[in-house]
């Protein structure tokens, strides 16, 4: 089976050459447990290890948030790459000839099709863009702004920088001349539709514009600026089939090495900040281009960092943005700093005028931490020279420091707070203490001293009952278990339940197992779960593959019959609820029908 134009003999190479423990290791501190090795997940936020990693398998699996697969899956998960990126990586560095393409144009899909041809429009009008800020007149103004605005050649250049000239259709033309279809262009954010009559004018006119990269470094969709007082002053591509604003973040595909290795993200609002903080060495900032930070954008970030640093503009605006993004970031598991600038201004205006190792120092090496920037951000809407002011911000200040999980950090916090008011710190101890109660207990609010044990009754006795496996859902997963460690299981198996299976997942599995060893592979966990390219299928193999449930026919023969009963089981309830409709309507010949149904199930079911 191939992947596009990745042949077969090429993957059961890369998994061949690549021992998981080895490349888990290189992200992930793995310790030795038995013949398994564990570690804290590098995918979600955790302080005690479910991270396991199985040598003997090659394969990984988190038992807290459930992802799993083989070492190729693996290196998706933690570079945010596709199947075949990922395979290319790992091939070229092991030695691996790397000679395909992702897929021939005649195999693609209409939507990978429409994709490819985006892309290519993209990248020409990215080279079109770029050629009229260099080589013409209009475009010499542009240059001559950039040049204003601190922007080298050097910087240009790399950052593939390029100017949309004012005149209506010179992108809509160009891309005619080279034959790509208007209405597929306007779909990919490219251009518009006139607002009278029929055609399409450029999207973007008159302004310098910023080519965006997805992960996989193909130009994606364009930020455009304009250099006048004219709105909107910052236009971006809408949302496209290859520009989605809540996953793409301007220049990560570029940052993201130097990211891990920092183990560190700088979060800027705008691309021009970001640019200018790259000129400043800051090689590890990324920017999510006027839109909100997202969950998504921060859970593609903490697959590359412990730390996020946030560094937005020092107006409101940017200052409430920066509020925002914290529990975003910490429920992703970051540790959260924010560089506080000074006044109005954002990062490029302070580089600009004080220099990039000011910038650093003051901005990214002496950012805050995130309760501390929340207490200075809570001043600005309390006025403490009033009396009222200052206990109505002591005690939301009190209630952001009872939040933060360090009982060292709080201590600190509150000392703080109690020294600059002259309050008593056991006083705002037992403030904390009080609302963390409260908290614990569902967030109750102003109740009773006496009535504390009643809320916690309560909140007991209406907790749910934790669910019961199925006992079929247990025999499905052992005989997966067990055919995936012998291909004459898998036969048995294959000629008794066929895909009979009950859970949608495992009949999929079933069916996969029944191709995969009718192409003559042998048993072997991590090249079937290449095999499967589907997600979902692969965390449900990397749990199947953990368990440890010791093969014996008899066992085996329990299990056929648990899961084959079960649809048995099923018809006949269904036929005894049937029965008692039709004794109601008194339909005398359906009863009897009924009747007849049932014996002849349950002598099938005793013959299981």
């Amino acid at each position: 089976m191939n992947y596009g134009m990745i042949p077969q003999e090429v993957i059961d190479e890369v998994l061949r050459k690549h021992d998981i423990a080895d490349t888990v290791g290189r992200y992930v501190h793995l310790s030795k447990n038995g013949k398994y090795l564990k570690g804290l997940c590098p995918f979600h936020s955790e302080k005690t290890p479910s991270f396991t990693v199985t040598p003997e398998k090659q394969i990984f699996h988190c038992y807290g948030c459930g992802k799993g697969g083989n070492v190729i899956k693996f290196v998706m998960e933690m570079e945010g790459e596709t199947f075949p990126e990922a395979v290319k990586r790992l091939a070229e560095e092991s030695g691996i000839p790397v000679t395909w393409s992702a897929s021939r144009p005649e195999e693609q899909s209409p939507r990978q099709k429409e994709r490819q041809t985006l892309y290519e429009a993209h990248a020409y009008a990215a080279k079109l863009y770029h050629y009229v800020l260099r080589n013409t007149e209009p475009g010499k103004i542009a240059m001559d702004y950039l040049r204003s605005r601190g922007f080298t050649d050097k910087l240009i250049e790399e950052f593939g920088i390029g100017y949309a000239p004012a005149r209506w259709d010179t992108l809509t033309q160009a891309l005619q001349r080279q034959g790509f279809d208007l209405a597929e262009m306007e779909r990919g954010g490219l251009l518009s539709r006139k607002q009278e009559g029929e055609g399409y004018v450029d999207r973007f006119r008159d302004r310098i514009m910023f080519p965006i990269h997805d992960s996989e470094g193909k130009i994606a969709a364009f930020a455009g600026r304009l250099m006048g007082d004219g709105q909107p002053k910052y236009l971006n591509s809408p949302e496209t089939p290859l520009f989605n604003k809540s996953r793409i973040l301007y220049r990560l595909h570029e940052a993201k090495s130097a990211i891990r290795r920092a183990r560190q993200v700088v979060l800027f609002e705008g691309y021009v900040d970001c640019i200018k903080a790259w000129s400043a060495g800051v090689h590890h900032g990324v920017a999510s281009m006027g839109t909100a930070l997202t969950a998504e954008h921060a859970a593609l970030l903490r697959r590359f960092a412990d730390e996020a640093v946030v560094c937005y503009d020092g107006d409101d605006a940017g200052q409430a943005a920066a509020r925002k993004s914290i529990p975003l970031l910490e429920s992703a598991g970051f540790r959260v700093r924010v560089g506080v600038l000074p006044g109005r201004m954002d990062p490029d205006e302070y580089i600009s005028a004080h220099g990039p190792e000011a910038f650093v120092r003051e901005f990214i090496d002496g950012a805050v931490s995130a309760v501390k920037f929340q207490l200075i951000y809570l001043r600005k809407s309390h006025i403490l020279l009033e009396e009222d002011g200052k206990i109505r911000y002591l005690r939301e200040a009190v209630r952001l420091v009872a939040h933060r999980d360090s009982p060292t950090e709080r201590e600190l916090l509150l000392k703080e707070l109690a020294q600059e008011f002259g309050v008593s710190l056991d006083t705002l101890k037992q403030e904390v203490l009080e609302f963390r109660r409260q908290e614990k207990l569902g967030n109750a609010g102003d109740i009773p001293a006496g009535s504390w044990n009643n809320v916690w009754n309560e909140k007991r006795s209406s907790s749910k009952l934790p669910q019961v496996t199925p006992a079929y859902v247990q025999a499905e997963r052992q005989l997966l278990l067990w055919m995936m460690q012998d291909a004459d299981t898998a036969a048995r198996v294959k000629e008794r339940l066929g895909d009979d299976f009950h859970v949608e997942d495992h009949a999929a599995l079933a069916a996969y197992l029944y191709a995969y060893y009718a192409e003559g592979n042998e048993p072997d966990v991590g090249r079937y779960a290449a095999y499967l390219q589907d997600d979902r299928l692969e965390r449900a193999v990397s749990a199947i593959a953990l368990m440890e449930v010791p093969f014996g026919e008899r066992e085996l023969e329990d299990c056929i019959r648990a899961v084959g009963r079960v649809s048995l089981t099923r018809n006949i309830d269904r036929l005894k609820e049937e029965m008692l409709r039709a004794e109601k309507a008194a339909d005398h010949s359906r009863l009897d029908q009924i009747l007849l149904e049932i014996i002849a199930l349950e002598k099938k079911l005793r013959e299981w």
